[in-house]
């Protein structure tokens, strides 16, 4: 817990030296004026829309843990799911994987079985973000070659999962390295778990409810702008500039997309939005991204202090996360013949429950 803690308190620190810097940038007096004209209770409107979209990816989680056939009580899968957020602002959000060491060690189900939860989530994201950014994308002059990569980032890794003898063929080669050839059995069962998720209908209807949730963090941000006295954004524009800068800062690789995903919320706004100063612009970014990234990341953070504490969660199992790298085997993460029977066999480890 400790090293996640860690964790999370770098992101916030990058998080302060990002906006710093941008209201330095911005002029610091004109920040702190716009932030005193804002209608604060447009940030509460925004956050409850933000939790909508939390909401709505929630029913996605639930939906591909019933597709991998793993049955876990109401409370504790949101309570897993929530403290997913706690590593948001990692890179790619990619330390979300922490859901499946949290399942691992309270339940006793296989990391490499749900780990492809966090894959599928960040496909149909991109894809959702993707089709919101249509909104705009033929409307609004700016480069769209972020955007052109991102759709073959999805396309490829989709053809990498779906073609049979192109995963094979890497399963193959990964079993013969020397540093790779123990977790093969693992790397196999992470891939028929990616290719479940993966497959026509769970890629749709989790591409349908990701539309959904984003377009619902689209309206906050459209929210949070015509909460500044004499500013306004289409709904479209302000769609475009955020569907767009998400999947800008997810490119990025940056923890949470810091400072990819404000630098061009700002220079966007000024551009296509109306009344807006750089720093009215700056502030409405700065507020926006509170009522989404950060408001995320106060929700996850107690929740896997909670949970952790809850299940009474060692340390060791949630903390180092190359832990199964460097240790001998977790009989519980070794993959079974029969994939779901296997889940219905799977007891929580050390008398959890």
């Amino acid at each position: 817990m400790k090293g996640l803690v860690g964790r999370v308190i770098l992101g916030v620190g990058v998080g302060v030296a990002v906006y710093v810097g941008f209201t330095i940038w911005a002029n610091a007096g004109q920040v702190a004026g716009a932030l005193r004209a804002f209608h604060w209770s447009m940030a509460a409107l925004a956050c409850v829309l933000a939790a909508g979209n939390y909401l709505v990816r929630f029913l996605r989680w639930e939906y591909y843990l019933r597709v991998l056939g793993v049955r876990v009580a109401p409370r504790d899968s949101l309570s897993v799911f929530l403290a997913g957020f706690a590593l948001t602002v990692t890179p790619g959000k990619l330390g979300e994987a922490v859901k499946a060491l949290l399942l691992r060690a309270s339940h006793g189900v296989p990391a490499a079985r749900t780990a492809p939860i966090v894959v599928a989530e960040r496909v149909t994201d991109l894809v959702a973000l993707l089709l919101l950014a249509l909104a705009g994308v033929f409307s609004f002059e700016v480069d769209r070659r972020f955007l052109v990569a991102a759709a073959a980032l999805v396309a490829a890794g989709l053809l990498v999962v779906s073609v049979d003898p192109l995963a094979e063929a890497g399963l193959a080669v990964a079993a013969r390295l020397p540093g790779v050839r123990r977790f093969a059995p693992k790397l196999s069962e992470f891939h028929r778990s990616t290719a479940l998720l993966l497959r026509p209908t769970p890629l749709l209807l989790g591409t349908v409810l990701s539309t959904g949730a984003w377009m619902l963090e689209c309206l906050a941000f459209w929210v949070v702008v015509g909460g500044f006295p004499g500013a306004h954004v289409e709904l479209r524009a302000a769609t475009f500039i955020y569907a767009t800068m998400t999947v800008a800062g997810a490119l990025s690789f940056l923890p949470g997309g810091l400072g990819v995903t404000e630098a061009g919320m700002l220079a966007m706004l000024v551009k296509f939005g109306v009344g807006l100063t750089r720093g009215s612009a700056a502030a409405a970014t700065f507020v926006t991204r509170a009522c989404t990234l950060w408001f995320a990341v106060a929700l996850g953070l107690p929740a896997l202090v909670l949970y952790a504490r809850r299940k009474h969660v060692a340390v060791p199992a949630v903390a180092p996360l190359g832990a199964e790298a460097a240790g001998s085997p977790d009989p519980s993460s070794e993959p079974s013949s029969d994939f779901h029977a296997d889940v219905a066999r799977d007891r929580p480890p050390g008398g959890l429950s």
